[in-house]
């Protein structure tokens, strides 16, 4: 049962970089779009696309959090006491994120939306970074049970490297995602804008990914050898022909099926770590094994996991077919409760 857990907790893990992934990725776009003349376009497109769905994402951190502490305790503690800081600097960033996104729509005066679609925007870019950085400072192996938080654990080559390949895999992600949305909003002067950004996001994952194979090689050598063969290799092809494969739909304007391979190349990928980690939790100190929590406890925690999927995950394809389909109605100023103030757009 432990390795069950394991295993949805790697698959709750890509389906958080993937969903929530998309609109970090957003985020990063809307950070450099230029000034309000000129980027009032592309913001206008991101605010339409994300608005309907885009807290569902927080669901799958949820998740992630509840599977950590309650199927292996001790992992939770490890991480959370090395790596506080940056885990801190990632909360703080989803809630600024979401509070300048909420309230730049309803607010007037444009010193005011500028001031929240910054925070927003700058939120965007730390917040997969800060996340990716602790992902690479486990990967590395720094982390283990008694670890002390040290800037060593987070920032080292490894979680450099990581936060900045997550940071590049959202913004590859949020601008297919955007090309898609541009279609069907009818906004085709943002077709091509946005099919530019997600090859260059891509030509930069790669450039990124290529980097990272001599650095993890001698900073984080025993996910390097798992990611280098077996099954972790495998799947790492995988990702790279997703890859390929998107950039090749959307220079043929396939924009339909382009978002289903971006999202298998960044989980096809998390997924590859996952398979160079085991049978680890924490490399190479904590295995699977040694970390779960209680036998009672997990077989409860695979009954709710399998009772969530159930109950939420109709809701969630429902919600994102909805969405895709347009059948969603945007908020209106009443919605909001907007009202005109005095000094409105000045």
């Amino acid at each position: 049962m432990a390795d069950v857990i394991a295993w949805v907790l790697v698959v709750v893990i890509a389906a958080y970089a993937c969903g929530g992934g998309t609109d970090y990725g957003a985020g990063f776009w809307d950070l450099l779009a230029g000034g309000a003349d000129r980027g009032k376009r592309p913001r206008w497109l991101i605010d339409h696309a994300m608005a309907p769905v885009w807290e569902v994402n927080n669901v799958w951190l949820i998740f992630v959090l509840v599977l950590m502490w309650t199927g292996f305790p001790k992992m939770f503690q490890a991480v959370f006491t090395a790596l506080w800081l940056p885990l801190v600097l990632a909360a703080v960033g989803t809630v600024l994120r979401g509070a300048g996104f909420a309230l730049r729509k309803p607010s007037r005066r444009l010193a005011r939306r500028r001031v929240y679609g910054a925070v927003f925007a700058v939120a965007s870019l730390l917040t997969p970074y800060f996340l990716g950085s602790v992902l690479g400072g486990i990967a590395s192996g720094r982390v283990a049970v008694g670890t002390p938080a040290t800037a060593h654990v987070w920032a080292n080559p490894t979680s450099i490297l990581a936060g900045l390949l997550a940071v590049a895999a959202t913004a590859f992600l949020g601008a297919v995602f955007l090309v898609a949305d541009a279609r069907r909003f009818g906004a085709d002067d943002l077709v091509d804008y946005f099919r530019l950004r997600a090859l260059l996001a891509f030509g930069a994952v790669v450039v990124l990914a290529l980097i990272a194979l001599p650095v993890t090689h001698h900073d984080a050598s025993y996910v390097w050898h798992g990611m280098t063969r077996g099954l972790g290799l495998l799947m790492m092809i995988l990702s790279a022909c997703f890859g390929v494969l998107t950039v090749a739909l959307l220079l043929i304007r396939a924009h339909r099926w382009s978002r289903h391979t971006a999202v298998a190349t960044v989980a096809s990928a998390i997924v590859a770590w996952g398979f160079a980690q085991r049978p680890y939790l924490l490399p190479t100190t904590l295995t699977v094994a040694d970390g779960a929590g209680a036998a009672h406890t997990l077989r409860w925690l695979g009954i709710v996991t399998v009772i969530a999927v159930v109950l939420v995950g109709p809701g969630l394809v429902l919600v994102y077919w909805l969405d895709t389909q347009s059948e969603l109605e945007p908020l209106t100023d009443s919605d909001t409760r907007a009202a005109p103030l005095p000094g409105d757009n000045v």
